[in-house]
């Protein structure tokens, strides 16, 4: 008999397991709190063991075409002159650099014809028993299936109430991340041009035809709400208050944007990613990533888990292979800060003269 599948979530982790799980077999259903796909995204790579997944769902033309444009980072001072600059490891060509909501949309529309998705919902319960997981829906009527997967990012629906609270499983790194599009086409379409304060970090970033920008930095923030825009802003504002090159501009775009993604650089560890017929995968899992890396373990951790369920090593199969990836990145997190937002000027130096050297940054 088909097994039914529920997957909370329909970005990248979502359709990536909802595509593999109907070609193994089973008939996958995707809820999604949002009321369709967004429409931007800080840039996110997919590379290593996630090219062959994709490359496998014939998608490659379409990441390719959607790609940045980037293919260098300078580093700037606050006069924006330059004081370094480096080659993306994009630029070799063995790997793909897309805005993650364009990243998110291929895979969806990849899998869209073998699942049913369900947006403007979300689950409010989780009840299970050995045969199966009862659910229900904000707005659907109540459903009854086989096994229910969180792919719902860090502030996962499906972890909190078949795991527990999200303190309880989520570490603050202390950097903090706020992302919004560029109006307008870069001057720069092939350079990420990056300026640093200690502790601070703005960026600029091109795209196909308009850009984004970024802003990373160190902070001590109480009574962080993750879906409070107007905290959001102030936070950003704060922290770059002073800061020079074209940062005020930028703050002030960032002010009157409309479209801004905002939340904590967080690790994400639980001793197992399953619970009888519920379990995780993507950033509800194992959040790990400051330089890219998340979406192409989300990728690669969906293909074992829809693999792993269609054979005997089930969810134990797919933990043990997934964590094996896993962990090393997030034993990276503390140095991959260090080199994007040093928190010291002697830091911050460093790096830059590190950089001149080489061959391929960030």
């Amino acid at each position: 008999m088909t097994k039914n599948v529920l997957i909370s979530g329909a970005g990248v982790a979502g359709s990536t397991l909802a595509y593999w799980l109907a070609r193994n077999g089973f008939k996958p259903t995707v809820v999604e709190r949002s009321q369709g796909l967004r429409s931007s995204g800080n840039p996110v790579d997919v590379r290593g063991p996630a090219l062959p997944v994709v490359k496998a769902m014939g998608v490659v033309p379409q990441l390719r075409d959607a790609a940045t444009t980037s293919n260098r980072i300078r580093l700037l001072g606050a006069d924006g002159r330059q004081v370094a600059t480096m080659k993306m490891a994009a630029a070799k060509g063995n790997e793909v650099e897309i805005p993650r909501n364009d990243l998110a949309t291929i895979l969806y529309e990849a899998a869209q014809d073998d699942a049913e998705f369900l947006f403007d919902d979300t689950i409010t319960a989780l009840r299970q028993d050995e045969h199966g997981v009862d659910v229900t829906f904000d707005r659907a009527a109540p459903r009854r299936f086989d096994l229910v997967i969180g792919a719902d990012g860090l502030h996962s629906t499906v972890r909190r109430l078949a795991f527990g609270p999200e303190r309880d499983f989520v570490r603050l790194t202390g950097i903090y991340v706020a992302t919004t599009p560029f109006s307008e086409p870069v001057d720069h379409p092939e350079d990420v041009l990056i300026h640093n304060t200690p502790g601070r970090l703005v960026a600029l970033h091109p795209s196909r035809g308009k850009g984004g920008v970024a802003f990373i930095f160190r902070a001590e923030v109480d009574h962080f709400d993750y879906r409070d825009m107007a905290q959001h802003k102030r936070i950003v504002a704060a922290a770059y208050a002073g800061v020079g090159w074209r940062v005020p501009e930028l703050l002030d775009r960032l002010r009157h944007a409309e479209d801004v993604f905002f939340d904590a650089v967080s690790l994400v560890d639980l001793p197992s990613w399953s619970k009888g017929r519920i379990a995780l995968v993507g950033d509800a899992a194992s959040c790990v990533s400051l330089l890219g890396d998340g979406s192409s373990l989300a990728i690669v951790g969906a293909h074992t888990l829809a693999t792993a369920l269609a054979t005997d090593g089930g969810l134990t199969r797919y933990e043990a292979e997934h964590r094996a990836r896993v962990m090393p990145k997030q034993r990276t997190v503390k140095s991959a800060a260090a080199l994007l937002v040093p928190k010291t000027r002697l830091g911050l130096a460093t790096r830059n003269l590190a950089a001149r050297v080489w061959p391929f940054g960030l």
